[in-house]
């Protein structure tokens, strides 16, 4: 990949369609991870407004010093880049004393961790409608149309999607060259959704370099009789994933009514 030619070109784009949308520029929320520190920083080089969000709930530790540090070093090499917090903790545990629960316990967790997800995206529009910017997505190839990692209407609700087109791998190699803290370059990815440190690894079953493997050989027609051992178990793990995530990658259903009805 050619790392330099691919980064103005994400810029490039990113300040074209901010200029022909007549916004003044682009709001991100900051995860401490690697895709919201690419993101934000690819924002940032575009010279137009980025303003970096905070949002905890619950946050582990270690999330909320790589988030502090990606904003204090990005504010430090753009004067274009500001910073805002806000605790969504309050929120999220007045909005549990509004619903009931009913069900077992993982559903309950995982419908809790989706709700995390769309506060921090209801924050981020009204920062963005507040300052006229536009809600930069963090997800990458791999989560956004291989196992749509990612929560519907949540981190998935934004504007634009600046590394949506690369890999995994691909955005490190951008971290190498944007020179994303090595803290964040080093810490095993995760979506922070559930109040503790756990990776995208422990949930799904299989690491980043295996889900681009298994997405290739998806895309290449393979099927399970094609792998046996790990392979094949890392193969199944994304053809799940995929297949019962598919309705966040394609556009909404929409019922047709047949002419003559009308």
């Amino acid at each position: 990949m050619q790392t330099e030619k691919v980064v103005n070109h994400i810029v490039n784009w990113l300040k074209e369609y901010a200029t022909n949308a007549r916004v003044n520029g682009f709001v991100v929320g900051i995860s401490g991870g690697i895709d919201s520190a690419i993101t934000s920083t690819l924002c940032a080089k575009t010279g137009l407004n980025v303003l970096c969000v905070e949002m905890p709930i619950h946050q582990a530790p270690s999330h909320v010093t790589r988030a502090q540090e990606h904003i204090a070093q990005l504010r430090s090499r753009f004067d274009n880049v500001d910073d805002t917090r806000t605790d969504l903790t309050p929120v999220f545990e007045e909005f549990k004393t509004e619903v009931f629960f009913d069900g077992d316990q993982a559903t309950i967790d995982m419908a809790l961790a989706n709700t995390r997800a769309r506060l921090r995206m209801t924050t981020l529009y009204y920062y963005a409608g507040l300052y006229k910017l536009l809600v930069a997505g963090t997800g990458n190839k791999v989560e956004d149309f291989g196992v749509g990692f990612y929560t519907k209407y949540g981190d998935g609700g934004v504007d634009l999607s600046p590394i949506a087109d690369l890999m995994k791998s691909e955005v490190y190699k951008l971290g190498e060259f944007l020179q994303v803290p090595d803290s964040i370059m080093k810490a095993a990815p995760s979506d922070g959704l559930f109040g503790d440190a756990r990776s995208d690894e422990d949930q799904i079953g299989a690491s980043y370099p295996e889900l681009e493997w298994a997405m290739q050989m998806d895309e290449a027609g393979k099927t399970e009789s094609s792998f046996s051992g790990r392979e094949l178990e890392v193969f199944k793990i994304y053809k799940r994933f995929n297949t019962s995530n598919k309705h966040k990658m394609i556009p909404i259903p929409i019922c047709i009514i047949p002419s003559n009805f009308k």
